[in-house]
């Protein structure tokens, strides 16, 4: 039977593997948030009516970037400082749109998305919302996926591949702020709710939930981008959460960043916003 509910998760900056999950609908870096989000939910309802798919991108870079670290020799699993700097950094610095037939790294990542987003509407029924889950660049990348779509002019596909019934946008440990910094305050203009074939009940006030951790240091507030996402704030649209992300060990440095997947103050409100949906 046709799932009531499709949820996306994209994994953000950082080693995820090398090589692409196979089947596409295994459970691999969202495998905490998903278990708990789940258990949250309840099995039978959840097994029932969420059709949970990850998009999965590490494997574009991730390769190239382990075979650096060992050409210099200077193995990842000994360096865990240096290994979070590389796979972190050069994900952010090799994911941007080029006019360079060579630089295929924003296509190949945009169609992973894509790729996601059409096999999960193979498996919900029509109309069913779409809540997106994005770790860290995953957001900047769901929001270069959005933005391109809702250009003037760009071919639109059918309703849930185009994102309408895209009910909820949940970013966890997002960098979007990084890449504003080229343009004026007043040039940088934030996606729309992208919903606008989304049955009406399934409208939300906030359908932005951007949580954060103040010691997360790839981790930031959106209303301060600009006046254009302070607006989007301020009109109930998008809300910034502020939480402590991890435990004694992890809490309180850049080690946070990786620490949303397991932490109460993240899965307990995501889950009570799936089950808002059903």
């Amino acid at each position: 039977m046709p799932k009531r509910v499709a949820v996306a998760v994209i994994h953000g900056m950082g080693s995820q593997g090398d090589k692409r999950p196979a089947p596409r609908n295994k459970i691999t870096f969202s495998k905490d948030l998903h278990k708990r989000v789940k258990k949250e939910i309840g099995k039978s309802i959840f097994e029932s009516d969420v059709e949970w798919r990850e998009i999965f991108w590490a494997d574009v870079l991730q390769k190239r970037e382990a075979d650096f670290l060992k050409k210099i020799g200077r193995r990842a699993d000994k360096r865990p400082i240096q290994k979070f700097v590389m796979f972190n950094l050069t994900d952010a610095a090799s994911y941007r749109k080029v006019n360079d037939p060579n630089d295929q790294t924003y296509e190949r990542i945009h169609s992973r998305v894509e790729d996601t987003i059409n096999d999960l509407a193979g498996e919900v029924e029509e109309g069913a919302p779409l809540i997106v889950l994005a770790h860290s660049l995953g957001g900047h990348i769901m929001s270069n996926y959005i933005y391109d779509l809702q250009k003037p002019g760009h071919a639109h596909p059918p309703s849930f591949q185009g994102l309408r019934t895209m009910a909820a946008f949940v970013t966890f440990g997002c960098n979007i702020p990084i890449f504003t910094f080229a343009y004026d305050e007043e040039d940088i203009s934030p996606i729309q709710f992208p919903g606008t074939g989304l049955d009406p009940k399934h409208r939300r006030k906030t359908w932005w939930h951007n949580y954060f951790d103040r010691d997360d240091v790839l981790g930031f507030p959106l209303a301060p981008v600009s006046p254009g996402y302070k607006a989007l704030k301020d009109s109930g649209a998008l809300k910034d959460i502020g939480i402590n992300a991890g435990g004694f060990f992890d809490s309180w440095n850049l080690f946070s960043h990786n620490a949303y997947w397991k932490d109460d103050d993240f899965y307990q409100p995501v889950a009570k916003l799936i089950k808002s949906f059903l």
